[in-house]
């Protein structure tokens, strides 16, 4: 189906995204050139100082409008997420219900966009911080978690005032065109949401255009850490801000008066979800000496009974990976992992993209598997000494998005947080957790910046300084 919802003026070629699972056609879209996309960043430029104009309530109205048709689509999303990217119907359900929090979160705090009256040494002079709009805002959005992170690549900005572009994923554009399809079925005027979808062998020629255009004053991308450094690069040009979500090599620690139970849960779901394609995912557990025997035998049971299966059918809690590629580059980490001394607990060899659920014990920080990202259905386990090495080892990495550490003892859970250097930490929860109204983002070579809440507000708004004098001025010259 090729996408409506963008101006019949432009002329595109159309490009086909297949079924990772059948081969067959699971959409197809218009193959947007970067002159396609420069159109678009001038529409987006045009709606801005009608959008911007609007009062808080009236923006507000208009993005509950956008949640509620976001709703009444949620069989399109599932189809559209299942054929794309061999999502399970449960992780395409939960995606839409989290990014229809995430709009209506955004659509709450268009009337907390708040300033301040900085008291001033100036006889006289009103001295105001103001936070306004910014202009035309670029989000550029990944596969794996598709209506989570297109819409926050363009919720937020939205209630802040900008207008906005979502350059959409090439494995997923029927999955973003279904959200800017309800942002306008919502009433947001013509222009104020634009997408963008482009052939694979095009996509950076067209971002290059949409980061160089005039128009875009800011951007926001989720993806992986060598993409986000020629992004950031790109922009660096321009003096353009970038916010920036990345890669990921989660650590969760279990120390030895944890409840193993809890752990084990959540390791399972932090590993696992989406079979482990997802940027929080736990990639790492460090489980201490005196309790990894006892949690690895728990552990590998439960995977045991996770089972991977074609999502279409719905009988397996995993679903596909996104194409042979990840399964050649996660089977090549557990390999070099097996060379050189590490355990297979859990796993087998993949069918197609439905690759099983692999635990490996006895990982040691020369292997691969510590180090590089896998976004796949793999865990590694590392065996500690004791607390102080165990925080060693989670901070033994290039990355800092999430972490997580399971004790039962509150305050010494909270010490442990405070030393693992990443943007999020849980205690006693999993490393996979996301909410509307929380900052999120990471460290390191994960990124900088936050997404949400206040500190959405923060990314997508421009802090002015203002002042006005009520009393007459004296001057030295």
């Amino acid at each position: 189906m090729i996408s409506a919802i963008l101006d019949e003026r432009i002329d595109t070629r159309i490009f086909t995204r297949l079924n990772p699972i059948t081969g067959e056609v699971a959409s197809t879209a218009p193959a947007n050139s970067p002159a396609d996309a420069a159109a678009i960043a001038d529409e987006a430029a045009e709606a801005f100082p009608g959008w911007s104009a609007l009062g808080p309530n009236e923006r507000r109205r208009l993005l509950m409008g956008a949640a509620d048709a976001m709703q009444a689509k949620a069989p399109d999303f599932v189809d559209a997420m299942v054929a794309e990217i061999g999502a399970t119907e449960g992780w395409a359900r939960f995606n839409l219900n989290l990014a229809i929090g995430i709009v209506r979160e955004a659509a709450a705090i268009t009337t907390q966009i708040c300033g301040e009256v900085i008291p001033s040494d100036k006889p006289g002079c009103i001295a105001m911080a103001l936070r306004e709009p910014i202009g035309v805002i670029l989000g550029i959005a990944p596969w794996n978690a598709p209506i989570i992170l297109g819409v926050r690549a363009i919720a937020v900005p939205l209630a802040c005032g900008n207008t906005v572009i979502l350059k959409a994923s090439e494995q997923c554009p029927r999955t973003h065109g279904l959200i800017v399809a309800a942002f306008r079925e919502g009433g947001l005027p013509e222009g104020s949401v634009g997408i963008v979808t482009n052939a694979p062998e095009d996509a950076g020629a067209v971002v290059g255009a949409l980061i160089d255009h005039p128009a875009v004053r800011r951007i926001n991308f989720t993806g992986s850490t060598a993409v986000g450094r020629i992004i950031a690069k790109r922009a660096a040009e321009y003096l353009k801000p970038v916010l920036l979500e990345l890669g990921g090599k989660a650590p969760l620690i279990v120390l030895e008066d944890a409840d193993l139970d809890e752990a084990v849960k959540a390791a399972a779901f932090g590993a696992f979800m989406n079979s482990g394609q997802i940027c929080m995912s736990t990639e790492r557990i460090i489980v201490l000496d005196a309790i990894a025997d006892a949690f690895v035998e728990k552990f590998a049971r439960k995977v045991d009974t996770m089972a991977v299966g074609d999502p279409s059918e719905g009988k397996a809690p995993l679903g596909a990976v996104i194409d042979r590629r990840t399964v050649a580059h996660v089977t090549a980490l557990i390999e070099d992992a097996l060379a050189a001394g590490a355990e297979m607990l859990a796993g087998g060899a993949a069918d197609g993209v439905l690759m099983p659920a692999h635990v490996i014990d006895r990982v040691t920080p020369a292997m691969k598997l510590f180090r590089d990202e896998s976004f796949g259905p793999v865990v590694a386990v590392i065996r500690a000494r004791d607390e102080a090495e165990a925080i060693v080892l989670a901070n033994d990495t290039e990355y800092g998005l999430s972490a997580a550490v399971f004790t039962r003892d509150t305050a010494r859970g909270l010490r442990v947080a405070r030393q693992i250097r990443s943007g999020i930490c849980h205690v006693n929860g999993p490393t996979v957790h996301d909410e509307a109204q929380m900052p999120f983002g990471g460290t390191k070579a994960s990124g900088y910046g936050r997404f949400g809440g206040k500190a959405g507000i923060d990314s997508f708004t421009e802090l002015r300084w203002i002042t006005i004098e009520t009393q007459p001025g004296h001057f030295p010259i």
